[in-house]
């Protein structure tokens, strides 16, 4: 016979293992119930306990995780890259609004609690350049300073963003940038990087 969950119980054992995105699977096995069982309780609890933040990535009410750990978790697998880690980086000084991404995926859009994630597909070759970097406590996936405008300058060759006229470059290894530039197989990319940098 299945055991009953107790929403307290759940939220203390999420909270005590640091879990704050999960999917149906991982409740399943963080609690040792059936896939049926764990989806039937998240259900029966996103009003009060949970957040639905998509189809099967929830969290705790009590314990929201932060954009960026959103972000990498949203649509995997991804990195933050292009004007959100530009603007991380002080390379831009606009506010940016959407958490922007790459990905070896279709590109995707989704609005969560309010706020906008993007991501935009990269070839797989092209998809490396980022870090591992803690961010309030947890992980995430984050291209390098070189990588994002890299990343960046792919789309302003592509004609799909226009060139920020007020790029800050001033910590930048050039070398790094057009290795990764690289990686595209655009020659007009790397001119394009050329006369960037």
């Amino acid at each position: 016979m299945e055991r009953k969950l107790k929403p307290i119980e759940v939220q203390l054992k999420l909270t005590e293992k640091g879990v704050r995105l999960f999917s149906p699977e991982e409740f399943r096995r963080i609690f040792s119930v059936t896939l049926r069982a764990a989806q039937e309780f998240i259900k029966d609890h996103t009003q009060d306990l949970f957040v639905k933040l998509r189809n099967g990535l929830y969290t705790l009410r009590t314990d929201l995780p932060g954009e960026l750990e959103i972000a990498n978790r949203l649509y995997r697998p991804s990195y933050i890259s292009f004007e959100y880690a530009l603007h991380h980086y002080h390379m831009i000084p606009e506010a940016v609004y959407a958490v922007t991404s790459a990905t070896p995926r279709v590109t995707a859009d989704f609005v969560v609690q309010g706020k906008s994630y993007e991501y935009s597909r990269r070839k797989r070759k092209a998809y490396r350049g980022y870090e591992l970097v803690k961010r309030g406590g947890a992980g995430v996936l984050i291209a390098t300073p070189e990588k994002a405008l890299a990343d960046y300058l792919y789309f302003v060759d592509l004609k799909l963003k226009s060139l920020n006229e007020r790029l800050n470059l001033r910590t930048i290894n050039p070398k790094e940038v057009l290795r990764y530039g690289r990686a595209f197989a655009r020659r007009s990319l790397i001119e394009l990087m050329r006369n960037v940098l």
